[in-house]
């Protein structure tokens, strides 16, 4: 899947459509909605969770029952579990270990270097992992350009850092835009 879709018009240039990039191909309210058993049954194997926001509070320094819960969930449907976050190598190697599941730090999204990497720590091929977590700008658009499928969930706690509350509004008209 490639970061923008082209498409040739009329006059015989082209236009770049960003929105596909953009876009996930689902967007549930949280990690407990998402219909694992189908994902399994699809050949998906491999979860690739965003932490913040997505699977804990923002900017925690461990996880919290939620957290505990959805890992568990997502393996008893038999995926297995990475952590790809752009936070700290010390704060998200923590959290990854007291969930006991491996981790992709500094993963550089909406670059895919951490999508990459991750998918290669899991022995695992692009179709058989998903990519999820709150925002479009990262996780989405990573996921996309990795060739990932890539589902998107509400953010869980309305808390957060500035810089990604700067981002909100944008993302909220690009969902506006794309109907999602």
């Amino acid at each position: 899947m490639s970061f923008c879709n082209i498409a040739r018009v009329r006059d015989g240039g082209y236009v770049l459509n960003i929105f596909k990039a953009m876009k996930p191909e689902k967007v549930y309210e949280s990690l407990i909605l998402i219909p694992w058993d189908e994902l399994a049954s699809d050949g998906i194997n491999t979860a690739l969770l965003d932490f913040d926001n997505t699977l804990g509070p923002d900017h925690a320094t461990e996880p919290e029952n939620y957290s505990y819960k959805c890992v568990k969930l997502i393996q008893d449907h038999g995926l297995r579990c990475c952590l790809v976050s752009n936070a700290k190598s010390g704060r998200s190697a923590k959290i990854a270990e007291m969930l006991n599941i491996p981790v992709v730090t500094y993963a550089n999204k909406p670059g895919t270097s951490g999508i990459f990497r991750a998918i290669e720590l899991m022995g695992a091929s692009p179709e058989q992992c998903v990519m999820i977590g709150d925002q479009v700008f990262t996780d989405v658009i990573a996921g996309n350009r990795a060739g990932v499928r890539t589902f998107m969930v509400e953010k869980l706690h309305k808390p957060e850092i500035w810089y990604v509350m700067l981002k909100r509004p944008f993302e909220k008209l690009v969902r506006l835009i794309g109907r999602f």
